[in-house]
């Protein structure tokens, strides 16, 4: 029989300290890039045009609209609020730009009409989330509704085609041998790294959502910034509903049909967390490239469309019952 010794040696503090780190950095991003990595190397063995140069560009131009739109709701969820209507305003915002380009042939006037239409929109889920005193899941689900029955009305269902030729350089162009659109979508990564992590709003956004009464007694003033994080959703929304626009050369009223599922999956799966306060830009941008990995390696390797979904919607299960076994 043996006995369990009452002198089992402890780790000391410091260990404890160290090992602590290390499981959150393999549990943090650098498990997400080793995850990548492994996805990457699963699917260039299932299929020889995987790792080649033309799909991989292709990778980085279907990224950008997700990640573009998932910048935007990473300011969202990191305040502990929501975006679920970031498809629908996508898809508004592009038939906003079609319709002006159409009846004034500006492309600059274009797009200025569909970022307004995108800041119009955020601007009212951040008040009536604010000041309405209504749930963001509420007011986001009955504004995914409307924006996407605004787009049906507006165009009678039917897609704005005669689009200017030029217009397509934003979403279909190339800068040397870099798709325009992975050029766009850096740029806006960048803007928002910087915003969140060297700026005095970053650190306002993330105190509120980490404490949201601990930061109003602070002297921030949290109902602005709340109202700020859904302005950048409205308006990130509303580049990737133009760049969408811009890679068919047509505004479609039903684009961006389920874009809110890869968004959310993108920042969750990139570490943030649902009740505010925690994640990152370069999470979500990691987050971002495993979903799109994933989406290009399914349809390479001809995985049904159906069991696509289902594969998205496990990524999200896993991904938060990972960060509550973390937290």
């Amino acid at each position: 029989m043996l006995l369990r010794s009452s002198h089992t040696p402890s780790l000391s503090p410091n260990l404890r300290r160290a090992l602590a780190g290390v499981r959150k950095v393999v549990a943090g991003e650098l498990g997400l890039v080793v995850m990548l990595f492994l996805i990457v190397i699963l699917f260039s063995t299932q299929s020889e045009f995987f790792l080649v140069e033309r799909n991989l560009l292709n990778i980085t131009r279907q990224i950008s609209v997700n990640l573009i739109v998932a910048i935007g709701m990473t300011f969202v969820i990191l305040t502990g609020e929501i975006d679920l209507s970031v498809g629908s305003v996508a898809a508004l915002s592009g038939i906003a730009a079609g319709k002006t380009m159409v009846e004034t042939g500006s492309i600059t006037l274009g797009i200025l009409t569909g970022l307004a239409v995108g800041l119009g929109v955020g601007l009212v889920n951040g008040v009536l989330t604010v000041y309405g005193k209504i749930q963001s899941f509420i007011v986001t689900l009955a504004m995914l509704g409307i924006a996407r029955g605004a787009a049906l009305y507006w165009t009678d269902g039917r897609p704005i085609s005669n689009l200017p030729e030029k217009f397509d350089f934003f979403g279909a162009g190339y800068v040397g041998r870099i798709p325009t659109s992975t050029i766009i979508a850096v740029v806006i990564l960048v803007l928002g790294y910087i915003i969140l992590q060297r700026t005095k709003y970053g650190t306002y956004i993330l105190a509120t959502g980490a404490n949201r009464e601990a930061a109003r007694l602070s002297a921030i003033p949290v109902d602005r910034y709340r109202i700020i994080a859904f302005l950048a959703s409205g308006l990130c929304s509303a580049v990737g509903g133009i760049l969408i626009a811009s890679r068919l050369l047509s505004a479609q009223p039903v684009a961006a049909d389920g874009l809110e599922l890869n968004v959310i999956a993108a920042v969750i799966l990139g570490g943030a967390s649902l009740a505010g306060g925690v994640g990152t830009v370069f999470g979500t941008l990691l987050g971002a490239m495993i979903i799109g990995v994933i989406d290009n390696g399914m349809n390479l390797t001809g995985v049904s469309a159906f069991l696509q979904q289902i594969v998205k919607g496990t990524i999200i299960l896993v991904a938060v019952l990972a960060k509550r076994d973390n937290e």
